[in-house]
């Protein structure tokens, strides 16, 4: 679900908060590790919710529909409102997902859905015509149930100022991994069948994400070697903190990872530095490594392999 590229930046998020902390607890691998497993626990509470979030604006049908029928004065339109959007197959598919009712109850995500943006949200998407389109259809498939649902999400909230306002203002992390979101968002509508809401990442990518961030810690004094002297012609104590640790990084992966190739980790930690950094963090990471680069090969330094096939 998740990508080596987000578990990069998860890890640097983790580091950038470790370096906020007392000098004794910079260096606690434990306390690291509990940081980098609540920054990931976060994401996928955060997506969890917002799947949350799409089901419970179609479910809002069957509350609406059985409030129009009792009303004082009833039209026939309130009688024979049409709430098959509720019960559609793909929500009775998620709903049978284990992994994702128990996520909800033990993480209680219930609290983070605000009824009246739900309430808000169903009606506005009654006045679409995907909707129309959805209730005029006499027999609903996989394929439509799963449209409207993602309609939901993509047009009805992500491209809602007060829906995005709310999720900013009341679900922890969306600010800091909306884009990471929005990417798990559409991979879940490919895929929702086998998505195993009790974890976001792989044994191998976890393993991935806690020997990166140990091995930044450990290897401080062996990183800054290396990337000291490529500093000559810059202000060290000026360096953006996120430029340094993506630096220490990007050695590790070069000396200690052997299954990442090394154009692979520059890249990558361009395309960070670029995003979380400043507008020349990407060119400044990108001479660095590359010079660091240069110098480990020359030391025969670099020795990589493939990756192991499952």
């Amino acid at each position: 679900m998740i990508s080596r590229r987000n578990i990069r930046v998860k890890v640097m998020q983790t580091l950038y908060t470790l370096s906020s902390l007392e000098a004794g607890a910079q260096g606690n691998k434990v306390a690291a590790s509990r940081i980098l497993d609540d920054k990931l626990k976060q994401v996928l509470d955060l997506f969890t919710t917002t799947v949350l979030y799409s089901i419970r604006i179609a479910q809002y049908a069957e509350i609406d529909a059985r409030q129009r029928a009792s009303k004082y004065l009833t039209t026939a339109d309130d009688l024979n409102a049409d709430f098959r959007i509720a019960t559609n197959g793909f929500i009775g598919g998620l709903m049978s997902n284990p992994s994702f009712t128990l996520k909800i109850k033990n993480d209680k995500l219930e609290r983070f859905i605000d009824e009246a943006l739900v309430k808000k949200t169903f009606q506005q998407l009654q006045k679409t015509q995907e909707y129309a389109d959805y209730v005029a259809l006499p027999r609903h498939d996989a394929p439509t149930d799963r449209a409207i649902i993602q309609f939901i999400w993509e047009k009805q909230l992500l491209e809602n100022e007060d829906a995005v306002s709310h999720f900013a203002d009341e679900l922890p992390g969306w600010e800091d991994d909306s884009e990471l979101i929005i990417m798990l968002m559409q991979n879940f509508f490919k895929t929702s069948s086998r998505t195993d809401f009790g974890k976001l990442l792989s044994a191998e990518k976890k393993e991935y994400a806690h020997d990166l961030l140990n091995a930044v810690i450990e290897k401080e004094a062996v990183c800054m070697e290396r990337i000291s002297p490529r500093l000559t012609n810059w202000d060290k104590e000026r360096v953006a903190m996120i430029d340094m640790l993506l630096l220490r990084m990007g050695v590790c992966e070069f000396l200690w990872f052997p299954t990442i190739p090394t154009k692979v980790t520059i890249n990558e930690y361009i395309d960070i530095a670029k995003q979380y950094s400043t507008p020349q963090s990407g060119q400044f990471v990108n001479g660095v490594l590359d010079n660091i680069l240069k110098d480990l090969v020359k030391e025969d330094k670099i020795v990589k392999t493939d990756r192991p096939k499952h």
